[in-house]
């Protein structure tokens, strides 16, 4: 409190150095530089300098000003000073920054630092110039992150290497303690190579690069693999220089993707494609390698330029065509597995590394399209015969129908003509449906022969893709493999029937179901129907027929070939007349032809004369 009080007089003592000076009066204290700073300020006398009664020439306080600046600090709350450590109690350190009082500071801001003594030097950050009881108070922890964020940004902008300490793990990557600040150091950015097991670096220093700082969201991202990355593409240059086209060399398998497997060779990567792993097709890479193996590669090719190395595996051993045996000749039975299907056929593998292809069309006697998907599977293991053999292109084509006899060997005899057959209706055309009698026999229906009564104007009108049909063997062509079969023909023609009943002169009471154009319809059942022209739907006033009336027709024209039935009302009514007609004219003609009374009397009467009987 002296002090504070001290610091008042000397405040309070600027206000009056300018009267001080106009007056010619003799100063008091003498030259600073003669005598001790502490005995000095002891014995200026404050009061009367704050009064006016003491004056102090410009040199004097000039070197007053200089033992002021000299023995205390003042700062802004932004600068950070350096302080001593001169008492550690139970729960402050009180630190001297060279002011008018020292400060005091919580331990729980040295926590890092569990060997702080007296005497330490600390950097500090004036929180609060004087509290409530005149206190200076102090923050280290201010100070540290000021310094540490001065410290953060000088690294990044000169590329200087720092140590940090891995807190924890956090989605993605790690925390690292870096001057104090966290830092976030990505998964990819901890080493060249992928790491497995975070944890593993967890409470451990080390070396860090600082990559990029947003100073908006004060967030800074390190990366160890940044540093290694330079000397590691040194090593690259040396390692490429040694390399040679056909060299094996030793690897530890690294990483393993869908497309192929990288190998370390010892400080520069090597690709293994999936197409160079196996001679034989494979799915995944992890089929043939597992992570950390090692194993002996041959250079196919690299890049010096992009430091790129293409390596194979499949290389270190002789090409599987080499090796095959040339007991294998065409017309032999193999078995395979399918290991690849497309839409043309099945790539089966009779040997290791070694693929015939089984056309679609040679895996069913049939002769309808169908996709090779339709007979196996991948991972079947199926027989066939070898059809061709290309030693030298390493090409082989199989076929799996020739292993069972062809159904067209004795087709004459299971399948004559006029049989009936039941079938599996396989797919349409325009024209007509095929049908499959079994596993190799198609045959066609053709439209017309669908139904007796129905006009088809397309199969499926008439039937569904899976459907079983009951046919007629109607022609057979054994050399062209050819079948035409019949539906309509397995049951009796109804127009048989029909030309009986709807015969030319039959009549018949109708009900008008339809006008068009030319006429009217009259529908009598699902399969006939009788066409009446316009002028024969006349009736005896000279009116038409109209929908809905009833009336009675005569049938004027049966076609069974061509399913036309034709009928007349007019007809009816022009006959009667026509009759009507001629029975008048029969009528007329009778009255006036003598009786055979009449004939009697004139022959009675010339017999008469004739006797003289007049």
């Amino acid at each position: 409190m002296a002090e504070n009080q001290t610091n008042k007089e000397w405040d309070a003592s600027q206000d009056g150095v300018a009267d001080a000076q106009t007056e010619k009066k003799t100063p008091v204290i003498t030259s600073p530089q003669q005598e001790d700073p502490a005995a000095f300020l002891d014995s200026f006398d404050w009061e009367r300098y704050s009064e006016g009664i003491e004056k102090v020439d410009e040199e004097q306080l000039k070197a007053f000003e200089k033992l002021v600046s000299d023995n205390f600090v003042d700062t802004i709350d932004t600068d950070v000073i350096e302080g001593v450590v001169i008492k550690i109690t139970d729960r402050d350190a009180i630190i001297d920054i060279n002011a008018k009082s020292e400060g005091a500071i919580s331990l729980n801001e040295f926590r890092y630092n569990q060997n702080l003594k007296e005497g330490d030097k600390v950097e500090v950050l004036v929180d609060v110039r004087e509290d409530a009881t005149g206190q200076l108070i102090l923050s280290h922890r201010k100070a540290r992150l000021i310094k540490a964020w001065e410290r953060v940004n000088n690294a990044h902008d000169t590329g200087e290497i720092v140590n940090g300490y891995v807190k924890c793990r956090t989605k993605g990557g790690m925390i690292v303690d870096v001057f104090g600040i966290e830092a976030f150091l990505p998964g990819s950015q901890i080493d060249v190579k992928p790491i497995r097991d975070y944890d593993q670096y967890v409470d451990k220093t080390m070396e860090f690069k600082v990559v990029k700082i947003n100073h908006e969201f004060k967030n800074v991202v390190v990366s160890h693999k940044a540093l290694i990355e330079a000397d590691i593409e040194e090593q690259k240059k040396e390692i490429i220089s040694r390399l040679e086209k056909g060299q094996v060399l030793e690897g530890v398998v690294k990483n393993i993707t869908s497309y192929g497997v990288f190998v370390d060779l010892g400080g520069v990567d090597g690709l293994v494609h999936i197409t160079d792993l196996s001679w034989s097709r494979i799915n995944h890479p992890n089929e043939v390698v597992e992570l950390d193996q090692t194993l002996n590669v041959v250079i196919l090719d690299f890049d010096e330029d992009k430091s790129r190395i293409q390596l194979g595996l499949k290389q270190l051993e002789a090409h599987p065509w080499e090796a095959l045996s040339d007991k294998i000749k065409t017309g032999d039975k193999v078995k395979g597995k399918v290991v690849v299907i497309a839409d043309y056929g099945a790539f089966v593998e009779v040997e290791e590394g070694v693929e015939g292809l089984v056309h679609v069309s040679e895996m069913s006697w049939s002769t309808h399209l169908r996709s090779a998907g339709d007979f196996v599977k991948v991972g079947d293991i199926i027989d066939a015969e070898v059809l061709t053999i290309d030693r030298e292109d390493r090409k082989m084509s199989l076929g799996m129908k020739q292993l069972h006899p062809d159904p067209w060997t004795d087709i004459t005899t299971k399948y004559p003509v006029g049989s009936k057959h039941s079938g599996t209706v396989r797919n349409f055309t325009n024209f007509g449906v095929f049908v499959e009698l079994e596993e190799g026999v198609d045959g066609l229906i053709y439209i017309s022969d669908l139904s007796w009564t129905k006009k088809v104007k397309h199969p499926s009108e008439f039937c569904a893709v899976g459907d079983t049909l009951e046919v007629v063997v109607l022609e057979l062509d054994v050399e062209g493999r050819k079948l035409s079969l019949g539906h309509k023909q397995t049951m009796p023609n109804p127009w048989d029937k029909y030309e009986g009943e709807f015969g030319v002169g039959t009549t018949h009471d109708i009900e008008i179901t339809e006008t068009v154009d030319k006429g009217a319809v009259v529908n009598f059942n699902e399969d006939i129907s009788v066409f009446i022209p316009t002028r024969h739907l006349e009736k005896e006033d000279g009116s038409k027929l109209k929908k809905g009336e009833k009336a009675q027709i005569q049938i004027i024209e049966f076609n069974k070939e061509f399913k036309r039935v034709v009928g007349s009302h007019m007809i009816l009514h022009k006959e009667e007349e026509a009759k009507n007609v001629q029975q008048a004219a029969a009528k007329s003609a009778e009255e006036s032809k003598p009786t055979l009374g009449d004939a009697n009397s004139k022959l009675q009467a010339l017999k008469d004369r004739m006797e003289g009987k007049n």
